[in-house]
């Protein structure tokens, strides 16, 4: 559009025009943003071009990048860090994300920050830090968490009690996939056979234990 067909355009054109300008700013970022995330550790390869974010999790935390216009300031933005919502977005404008967490977070733990006045960095804390998200935006597509497999490098920096909770995890994912019970369904039916060995004279072989 040259200068002159600009200068002809109305209020409400203009608006559009700029919106557009925006938007199609936001995606340009969100491809390049994408591109470097995609190569760093953590990133879910389950990202779908179609959402205006990136994300990653660890078994504590997720962490979110939002692409917003090149030179974007701290009080242009809006966010809003709930225990089971999230909205981003610029002030006056619709929200680029908005909707029900997938799953409660830690308010006083979570927080976000601007980067280089084009992308906001988001961290929240998981209320429930032994589930693996299937989402960010409960309204959004969800990824097979069955895959997710942290770093062993990661696995050795944990505690002892963390380490066998993502151990448990990772163990009854790969169960689920065989076909085979899970790491409580073989505790159960192990408590059940030692009860039947203490009282024979019941008969338990059509209990249900799953």
């Amino acid at each position: 559009m040259s200068n002159t067909e600009e200068e002809n355009l109305t209020t409400e054109q203009r608006e559009v025009k700029d919106k557009a300008d925006r938007e199609r700013e936001a995606a340009e970022q969100a491809g390049m943003l994408f591109s470097k995330a995609a190569s760093s550790p953590g990133f879910t390869s389950d990202y779908n071009l179609a959402l205006p974010y990136q994300w990653k999790q660890e078994l504590g935390e997720v962490e979110i990048i939002v692409p917003v216009p090149s030179g974007t300031r701290g009080k242009d933005l809006s966010v809003i860090i709930q225990k089971k919502k999230l909205s981003v977005g610029l002030k006056g404008q619709d929200p680029i994300l908005d909707g029900e967490l997938c799953k409660e977070i830690k308010v006083d733990d979570s927080s976000w920050t601007l980067q280089d006045k084009k992308s906001v960095l988001i961290t929240l804390e998981k209320l429930n830090k032994q589930t693996w998200w299937e989402n960010v935006l409960a309204h959004h597509p969800k990824i097979d968490t069955s895959k997710i497999e942290p770093p062993n490098s990661k696995l050795s920096d944990l505690d002892s009690e963390t380490r066998g909770i993502v151990e448990k995890m990772m163990f009854d994912s790969q169960q689920k996939q065989l076909g085979k019970p899970t790491s409580d369904e073989i505790k159960k039916a192990e408590m059940l056979k030692k009860f039947q060995a203490q009282h024979p004279e019941l008969d338990l072989s059509n209990a249900n234990i799953m």
